[in-house]
């Protein structure tokens, strides 16, 4: 089986003259970029690293981090790529865990990087025009002499270390093998029905499982990966319209985003055929925007994780929305009851429970790095057990409702937030919106949720909606609350602990 350093290799054989990477001014050709990479190879080589080790960076979408991930294909090194708003005490965590011998960073991430403890002991690589101080410039990597392009690596060999977003707890690392990458970069291109020559946004980080099937599966069909380092609504639709971009892989957010702003109306979206969204369901409501601005000849739900990637899609999100869709072409699913830890408890069909996948597929992981606490709590008799509830529908489609720990018990009933939050986002004024459980003395829990709105909607017409929607009753919220901004994490995730902290920012006016 090939190696990711070989499938890149193949792609610049076979296309050297394409048009490979965009960043702003720089513009690579598949055979410009291949030396590049070679260039850092050999830099590898200068700073004594060795097939096997680890380079951790903390950098967002450039060339350069574009690069360095290529690089290390090539070399037969873990890339180890790190949110560039890493803490310092995230890092004195990562990088001892990791057995990083590099870390590559550039401005956003330097004073991190200055203040652990851990990075001060590594050589360091910086990119851009960030405080250098005794780190090596990048640019410096590339005055070596090009490697051999003979790339290093074997198809069981480390090729990438995912940190999950650590909620709860200290992060966990999730070794992912080149087999497993390249398995699931294939399985992108058949799922999205890419051919060759797509050209795609490269904003979703790096650092991030659709960053990443972003970046491969461009490369395996000779296709453009257009880099934005940090998402912005206007920059992307003028990526989008300069570029003729032919498919879209974003959280459902940045659809949002991209849809609400005033220049979306004037931009010239026509070459964009196909799109694909993951990393948080997408609400009904924003499903039917969505459909009817861009018009997609294909519109894909993908539900996965870092561990195992794509558990389902649904290739006909706007047709059915809220299903995640069947089992993906590396995958096999089942629901089981909650509370069991026994893969063959299956939950009956329309009953929720927890998700579960097949740890003998191709795109799945093997275990934690250095956890097996986190072992013990997810892998069970060959299957990964996700966290995530849902249930299976009379046509096999899975709907994903939410966290195990999620859930809101109210006076005994089970309420999945995405269900109400999909009632709530067809009410004509919701801009976006959350649910969560917060304390109540007589229920346990009550059903509370947190709107960004427009003009002409208050609490009462939000409730009058749920009455008329068939939501039954006690999942109604019984509070609901007007905010500036729904807190997500970095790639769109609703942040749920947050508003049940009260960790938010109240709508302006409102007390």
């Amino acid at each position: 089986m090939f190696d990711l350093g070989r499938s890149f290799l193949a792609s610049a054989e076979r296309s050297p003259d394409a048009a490979a990477l965009v960043d702003g001014d720089v513009r690579l050709t598949y055979a410009g970029w291949m030396d590049k990479v070679l260039r850092i190879v050999g830099a590898f080589d200068d700073l004594g690293l060795k097939r096997g080790d680890c380079v951790a960076t903390a950098l967002q979408n450039t060339w350069e981090m574009a690069t360095i991930h290529w690089a290390c294909q090539m070399a037969g090194i873990m890339v180890a790529p790190l949110n560039w708003r890493v803490k310092a005490e995230e890092l004195d965590f990562i990088l001892p865990n990791a057995s990083a011998r590099l870390i590559v960073f550039q401005d956003v991430s330097a004073d991190a990087v200055a203040g652990s403890a851990a990075a001060s002991a590594l050589p360091q690589v910086t990119v851009g025009d960030g405080r250098a101080g005794s780190a090596t410039h990048f640019s410096r990597l590339l005055e070596n002499r090009p490697a051999a392009a003979s790339p290093r690596a074997g198809a069981d060999d480390l090729s990438l270390l995912l940190y999950t977003s650590g909620t709860t707890g200290k992060p966990k690392g999730v070794p992912r093998r080149h087999r497993a990458e390249r398995a699931a970069a294939v399985a992108h291109v058949a799922q999205n029905r890419y051919a060759f020559a797509e050209r795609t946004l490269g904003v979703m980080p790096l650092y991030h499982t659709m960053g990443v099937r972003s970046l491969l599966s461009m490369a395996l069909i000779d296709g453009r990966f257009a880099c934005l380092p940090r998402f912005d609504a206007a920059e992307a639709l003028r990526l989008i319209e300069r570029e003729k971009l032919t498919c879209l892989y974003l959280v459902p957010t940045l659809y949002h985003d991209l849809l609400a702003h005033p220049r979306f109306a004037e931009t010239d979206i026509s070459s964009v055929r196909k799109l694909g969204f993951a990393g948080a369901p997408m609400t009904d409501g924003l499903i039917r925007r969505v459909e009817r601005a861009f018009r997609p000849e294909l519109f894909v739900n993908h539900y996965g994780s870092s561990e195992v990637y794509t558990f389902t899609i649904n290739q006909k999100a706007a047709s059915k929305p809220g299903a995640a869709g069947k089992a993906a072409l590396n995958q096999r699913i089942r629901v089981i009851k909650l509370g069991s830890s026994d893969p063959e408890a299956l939950a009956a069909l329309g009953e929720e429970g927890q998700i579960v996948a097949d740890l003998a597929g191709d795109e799945a992981f093997e275990g934690y790095l250095n956890r097996p606490d986190a072992d013990a709590k997810s892998l069970h008799a060959g299957w990964y057990f996700t966290g995530d509830t849902g249930s299976f529908d009379a046509d096999g489609d899975l709907f994903v409702t939410g966290r195990v720990d999620d859930m809101i018990i109210t006076g005994g009933e089970n309420v999945s937030p995405v269900e109400v939050e999909n009632v709530l986002s067809l009410c004509d004024g919701v801009l976006e919106v959350a649910v969560a459980g917060l304390p109540d003395e007589r229920w346990g829990q009550k059903v509370v949720a947190f709107i960004r709105r427009g003009s002409g909607i208050d609490a009462e017409a939000l409730d009058a909606h749920c009455r008329t929607s068939g939501l039954a009753n006690f999942k109604r919220p019984r509070e609901y609350v007007f905010l500036d901004e729904v807190p997500k994490s970095p790639v769109g995730k609703i942040l749920r602990r947050k508003l049940q902290a009260g960790e938010y920012r109240l709508e302006s006016g409102s007390s």
